[in-house]
């Protein structure tokens, strides 16, 4: 692109956000590096970056991206997804502090999809609320986590989850069931339409608070031990796909069983603390990912016949998502 090029498409982009803000979308940024946005600290600038702290706003988000044929993405803490190094050639919408509402009545638990889930995990406790402890300690909002069905120890939000308001490709509410949800491993009917979570109710049981309380710091220890939270990284890059679970352990045993703890490919790294994590030492491209990743899987197919999966999905420059492996 030459500067003229350039200069053009930056006009352009500022026309684009200035016509935003004239319909109540605020909090409105021209090419805003996502690296920035993104727990594995990697990807090029969004065209337009957007943080929305309610419905409306993001309503007429999706109205605007529909009528002039835009991409938009919406993030709540972006863990678990790599943006390319070419960044989007559209609109990120990330939720905002405000988008973090919580309700608890009796084992009943509404929450808006910005969430933190550490939090909402410790809000549940105090109030006695078991059954999302399993989640305690997990990097994301309860959006990203309700999208992945995530979770830990064998169990998923999806199984505490009741209900789901959700924004259509309309722009409008709609109100969704657990059914409806199509939860299953790692996997929900938000992969495969064009819904955005806006809420959820969670419901499970009542139990003694410190008991609780008690299994989550356990857990959080866990994590602590166990995985490398120090540095940036996207969390477990490999699903535990219960067939090649059966046949030859968990990802990061495989991974670790193959001698590639501490393979570095440019800034990126297989960590030495947990083998299906992949940390950025420094300066870690999306290029990177797709070779360290691509090698990953070559050696471990070669050695046990199964190809692994990605956990993490990949946002490419015009807005497609879908998991890694997808585009290798």
């Amino acid at each position: 692109m030459t500067r003229f090029e350039g200069l053009k498409l930056k006009l352009k982009l500022k026309k684009l956000a200035d016509k935003l803000r004239a319909i109540g979308v605020n909090n409105v940024k021209v090419k805003e590096p996502l690296s920035m946005h993104s727990s594995w600290k990697i990807g090029g600038p969004s065209d337009i970056f957007v943080e929305v702290e309610d419905v409306s706003p993001l309503q007429r988000l999706v109205a605007f991206a529909k009528e002039y044929v835009i991409p938009l993405i919406v993030i709540g803490k972006g863990s678990n997804i790599l943006f390319s190094d070419e960044g989007l050639r559209g609109i990120i919408a990330k939720f905002g502090k405000a988008f973090a509402n919580v309700k608890i009545d009796g084992a009943n638990i509404i929450a808006d999809a910005g969430v933190w889930v550490p939090l909402l995990v410790k809000l549940a406790a105090s109030r006695g609320i078991a059954g999302i402890e399993h989640a305690a300690g997990i990097p994301g909002t309860l959006g990203g986590l309700i999208y992945m069905n995530g979770g830990s120890l064998q169990q998923s939000i999806g199984d505490t989850t009741k209900r789901i308001w959700a924004l259509d490709e309309n722009g409008k509410v709609v109100e969704m069931t657990r059914k409806e949800c199509e939860f299953s491993y790692r996997s929900s009917v938000f992969q495969r339409k064009n819904l955005i979570i806006l809420r959820a109710r969670l419901e499970r049981s009542l139990e003694e608070p410190n008991n609780i309380r008690r299994r989550a710091i356990d857990i959080l220890a866990e994590r602590k031990h166990k995985f490398p939270l120090k540095q940036p990284n996207c969390g477990s890059v490999f699903t535990n796909n219960p067939e090649i679970y059966k046949a030859a352990g968990p990802p990061g045993k495989i991974i670790e069983e193959a001698g590639l703890k501490g393979l570095r490919i440019g800034g990126l790294m297989v960590s030495p603390v947990h083998a299906n994590f992949i940390v950025n030492v420094g300066g870690g491209t999306s290029k990177d990912a797709f070779e360290l990743v691509a090698k990953i899987r070559d050696i471990v197919y070669k050695r046990i016949g199964y190809w692994l999966e990605c956990e993490v999905r990949y946002v490419t420059p015009e807005g497609d998502i879908a998991p890694l492996h997808k585009f290798i």
